[in-house]
């Protein structure tokens, strides 16, 4: 059955950057074969006070007629649903987990952000992940000493994927051997570069930093990441780092001297105890963890451009911006909650040295509640998009030795209909704007590899489904050869550069999905409908007014009728995209057919709304709201005409 639908996209939402007091229009299509609307109306929610405006018709197009209402952006996270009354006594409330006969909670409510935007890059970003210890060796990097803490491995020595050496395990990778290879992300498609922790610490992954203040020089130091960076930039790639906001390591310079003295300043950057234990995360010693509340902490290392954050974005380093691991536990502790406070610091450090910066944030579980666009940009998490991608297509019963935010346990073997049901569970509560820079791991260095458990042939419809639904796909470096990895030590895989040959066939996969997404621009900014939702098989559309991209996720066989009037359609469609049938009848209906493991995608026309027999209406009621709105900014009493009548959930007969 057709439904209404409203996202947060450009054919729906007149501006993604508004700023505070500025008016936004907003547009819903509903399907002309409902009942006929007798109301339709946009419920915002300054102050948390509900408050309605009207909205009128525009005209109809296909199976849709559209309808247009205004609101005033009251707040920097301005939420507001709407609600059609029809003819025959229903209604529809429509909020982002979709459409609901009774009325629902605020929190999955579409959100209009004033806050500073993200910057214009990173809706085309494509990340591509490296382990700088595991990616490529320059000549140089046999002339850096093994360190006491470290057991040299050679490139081809098998990975330690649990027990000791784990972290001791030291290939020897550098910046320099990243730097070589620059032009293979480049020819891959990918538009970011995103390195795991450079600074010093005792162990391969770094994220125990003994401090922040130079590039381990088994790395090459500083000048080799201004050389890495640069030659990034020369090529049209970005480059953002990785910081760790909610510990350090315990040979870190503050943790040192926290330790030695009770009486230092830096003693009150951690949570001592009495008898000198301390709090770490989840109980590591090695990892103490920060406190927050120390002001001398924060001026150090996130207030200001000679802050940590601050002087890496600067020149002559000029990184693009900062990934932060364990986001969702920084400034959390016992009855400390500063999470908000650290996080809205990082951004205006950012906003104050380069706003054309990127801030990406780790939640492994639930993202909701830190990502309202205040500072995050986006999150690295799972629950909406990896773990359900996961549950469909991995073989049954396959065990997933920790990482993707699970315990060590067997995937959940999900339907279609789960992994869509899960998904819009994860993303309802967040910004549009934010969702589209959440990232689309299939995996990273901190999980198994998608592909050690992948059905067969199911790597192409994972892939698929992280380069068009919204979001910024996500490669961790060795996916695009089809490595394999059964847990996240295990993944951290050495390149084996002296044998991409035996990987070409991986290799282009990831080179024609990715630029698909390159090549289309409604992959990237587009609005998102989903058409059909099956256990072995998912169908989405991409929409935008120039181009729309019809996505088609299988599992197994499928043959779907996507019913007449639903897609803008013009003739035969245009394969983009993967082997599955397509074809056209009546006035723009479209039977799909296929066998799965399978992704196609097809492009369509773009999307026309109409300007039609609501435009002085349209101007009428935009003034009357005005005035509205204006009487509400100033805290005078509204009148109680119809576009603001019903507050405190009553409707007043005008």
């Amino acid at each position: 059955m057709l439904q209404p639908h409203h996202d947060g996209s450009p054919l729906h939402v007149s501006t993604l950057t508004p700023s505070l007091g500025d008016v936004v229009r907003v547009r819903l299509r509903i399907p002309s074969s409902l009942d006929a609307p007798l109301e339709v109306l946009v419920r915002s929610n300054p102050d948390r006070e509900p408050f309605f405006n009207k909205a009128v018709h525009l005209g109809a197009a296909g199976a849709y007629d559209w309808w247009e209402a205004e609101i005033r952006v009251a707040n920097p996270v301005h939420r507001y649903r709407w609600l059609v009354h029809y003819a025959s006594g229903h209604t529809h409330w429509i909020n982002q987990e979709g459409v609901h006969a009774i009325e629902t909670r605020d929190d999955a409510d579409f959100a209009l952000v004033a806050h500073p935007a993200p910057p214009a890059w990173a809706t085309d970003a494509v990340l591509y992940q490296v382990f700088p210890d595991r990616f490529a060796r320059s000549e140089q990097a046999a002339t850096h000493p093994t360190p006491e803490w470290a057991v040299a491995a050679e490139w081809g020595d098998a990975v330690i994927g649990s027990g000791p050496g784990v972290s001791e395990q030291l290939y020897g990778g550098d910046l320099a051997g990243v730097e070589a290879h620059l032009d293979h992300l480049v020819d891959l498609g990918a538009t970011v570069l995103y390195l795991t922790p450079v600074f010093p610490g005792a162990s391969n992954h770094r994220y125990n930093a003994s401090t922040f203040d130079v590039v381990d020089p088994l790395l090459g130091g500083d000048e080799a990441l201004i050389s890495l960076v640069e030659a990034a930039h020369a090529r049209g790639l970005k480059v953002l780092g990785d910081l760790t906001s909610n510990h350090t390591g315990d040979t870190h310079d503050w943790f040192v001297a926290a330790q030695a003295d009770p009486d230092a300043l830096e003693r009150g950057f951690y949570y001592f105890h009495e008898g000198g234990s301390y709090a770490a995360w989840l109980g590591h010693a090695s990892l103490p963890k920060l406190n927050w509340n120390s002001r001398e902490l924060r001026r150090r290392f996130i207030e200001g451009p000679d802050s940590v954050v601050g002087r890496w974005l600067r020149p002559p380093y000029s990184l693009d911006g900062w990934r932060i691991d364990v986001a969702n536990m920084t400034g959390r502790y016992e009855d400390d909650d500063l999470n908000a406070e650290v996080r809205q610091t990082i951004r205006r450090t950012m906003l104050e040295i380069n706003p054309d910066t990127l801030l990406l944030g780790e939640s492994t579980n639930d993202a909701t509640d830190d990502f309202q666009g205040d500072a995050w940009h986006g999150a690295m998490t799972y629950a909406n998009f990896t773990r359900p991608v996961w549950g469909w297509l991995s073989v049954p019963g396959s065990a997933a030795f920790g990482g993707l935010g699970m315990a060590r346990s067997v995937i959940p073997s999900y339907s279609g209909v789960d992994l869509h049901a899960q998904h819009q569970r994860f993303i309802a509560g967040i910004p549009w704007r934010t969702r589209l820079h959440n990232m689309n791991a299939l995996d990273t260095h901190d999980t198994p590899r998608f592909a050690t458990n992948a059905l067969p042939g199911a790597v192409p419809v994972a892939l698929g489904m992280a380069v068009s639904l919204p979001g910024i796909p996500v490669v961790w470096a060795g996916d695009e050869l089809g490595l394999t990895g059964v847990n996240g030590e295990d993944s951290r895989t050495p390149m084996p550069w002296d044998a991409l040959d035996d990987h070409a066939d991986a290799l282009q996969l990831h080179r024609e999905l990715l630029a698909l997404r390159a090549s289309q621009p409604a992959l990237r900014g587009g609005g998102m409908r989903w058409l059909h939702v099956g256990e072995e098989v998912l169908v989405w559309v991409r929409e935008t007014s120039a181009s729309s991209v019809l996505c088609v996720a299988a599992r197994g066989f499928y043959d779907v009728v996507v019913e007449e009037g639903v897609l803008w359609l013009d003739g035969a469609l245009t394969r983009l995209f993967g082997e599955g049938g397509a074809h056209v009848f009546g006035d723009g209906g479209l039977r799909l057919t296929g066998a799965g493991p399978a992704f196609t995608a097809w492009s369509l026309p773009g999307v026309e709304v109409p300007r039609g027999d609501g435009e002085e209406e349209l101007a009428q009621l935009l003034e009357e709201n005005a005035s509205q709105d204006a009487a509400l900014a100033h805290g005078e009493p509204a009148e109680p005409t119809l576009t603001a009548a019903w507050s405190k959930d009553t409707l007043v007969d005008p």
